[in-house]
């Protein structure tokens, strides 16, 4: 089969690790053709390009700036996309008869593109539903259902309910998530929305005690403490306020210590606490390149999920799987309608509590240090290699489709 990969990604290297990067290797190992349409900021200078990566097609296709760019740019840039993606597969794919098309949320502007080629071609199309928007935006305060936000909101919710009618099969990532798709969407045919979670080609990103030990000393961690690693965006949807709380709730004990990694809109105000504060357990680090900070997720002892107690959407954040491939277990601190939770004290690999009770989180530090820490970090890498594999998803989508 011909497979089309859309989405607004760099994918710079088709053999580094990532949800889709794997995904898509896991496609070619079974013998299809696979062909991925993705972007390049203008601020890189580079055109639209397509060539051969390693035995997969790339169609690299030239785009306004969409990050580190001032909403008008990002939002006009936005906007042009589905259209210059249009062209670019016009332009360079107009031999290539697609069986498959594969893309993601966000973002859920890529309707037309898709649509273009389903129509074209024939092909079935897969919506590896990664994000609930519009209403995560609601959720956070970005936007309104009403006042003059409202009509942002019904323009996103009407490319939003376009976008699942042209998919022949929705996967979500978790049974909550599924769940709120067929509440909030009910014309939606329920037979057509499945669980295909984030999934990776797992790898065994734990340390010896030697390795710990160089580790802990290169980045100035203590050795003798339990530390607690949380790694990834730093923004609203982690509810940083709520974290600082946490923070200022167990600085008195000396036996754990919190290591932030990362880097987001909100980053500012976690380093303005910790420098008017000066908690003696905690340390802030900017955003590390990717094997480094796995490496350093193997030295430490905890991995944490935060999301902000105002979310609706049931969110399912992938930074679980570095965690469980580093055998190490999970303590969340989420809002009660992801079912993150739910999995992680099912599968006895961590703990979770609600986002809005500091002192309920302190109380599960307490619960953890007392915990065999090193059994339910392995407790999570035998349900990655039975859940999260992208073998798994692969069979998952297939199983819809003749091969």
């Amino acid at each position: 089969m011909n497979i089309l990969f859309i989405t607004i990604g760099k994918l710079a290297d088709i053999n580094a690790p990532g949800i889709y990067t794997d995904l898509l290797r896991c496609y070619k190992k079974h013998g299809h053709e696979v062909y991925v349409v993705t972007a390049r900021e203008k601020r890189n200078n580079q055109e639209t390009e397509y060539r051969n990566e390693d035995g997969f097609h790339f169609l690299r296709v030239k785009i306004g700036n969409i990050t580190k760019c001032g909403a008008l740019e990002k939002g006009i840039s936005t906007v042009l996309v589905e259209r210059q993606y249009i062209a670019a597969m016009r332009k360079y794919l107009t031999g290539v008869k697609f069986d498959l098309v594969l893309y993601t949320t966000p973002p859920i502007t890529f309707l037309k593109a898709v649509h273009y080629i389903k129509k074209r071609d024939g092909a079935k199309t897969y919506l590896l539903l990664k994000d609930i928007f519009p209403q995560n935006a609601v959720d956070i305060g970005m936007i309104s259902k009403s006042g003059p936000k409202g009509l942002v909101y019904r323009h996103f919710r009407k490319q939003e309910k376009a976008l699942y009618r042209i998919s022949d099969h929705i996967g979500c990532m978790s049974q909550a998530n599924m769940e709120y798709l067929s509440k909030h969407n009910p014309e939606l045919n329920s037979q057509i929305i499945e669980v295909c979670p984030n999934t990776t080609d797992p790898v065994d990103m734990s340390c010896t005690e030697e390795e710990r030990n160089e580790i802990r000393q290169k980045y100035a961690i203590p050795s003798d403490r339990k530390v607690f690693v949380y790694g990834g965006n730093l923004g609203k949807p982690q509810g940083i306020p709520f974290i600082i709380e946490c923070l200022r709730k167990c600085r008195d004990l000396e036996t754990v210590y919190f290591l932030l990694v990362g880097d987001g809109t909100e980053y500012r105000k976690l380093e303005a606490y910790i420098e008017a504060e000066k908690p003696g357990n905690v340390k802030l680090m900017q955003r590390l390149p990717k094997e480094d900070y796995d490496r350093m997720v193997g030295a430490c002892d905890v991995g944490l999920i935060f999301l902000d107690h105002c979310f609706t959407i049931p969110n399912f954040p992938s930074r679980l799987l570095s965690y469980m491939q580093a055998k190490i277990p999970v303590l969340a601190s989420t809002d009660p309608n992801t079912d993150i939770g739910t999995v992680i004290c099912e599968g006895q690999f961590g703990w979770w509590c609600e986002s809005n009770n500091a002192d309920a989180f302190k109380e599960k530090v307490g619960t953890v240090i007392q915990s065999n820490i090193k059994e339910m970090g392995l407790n999570g890498f035998t349900y990655l290699n039975e859940h999260y594999t992208s073998e798994k998803a692969y069979q998952t989508i297939m199983s819809h489709f003749d091969c």
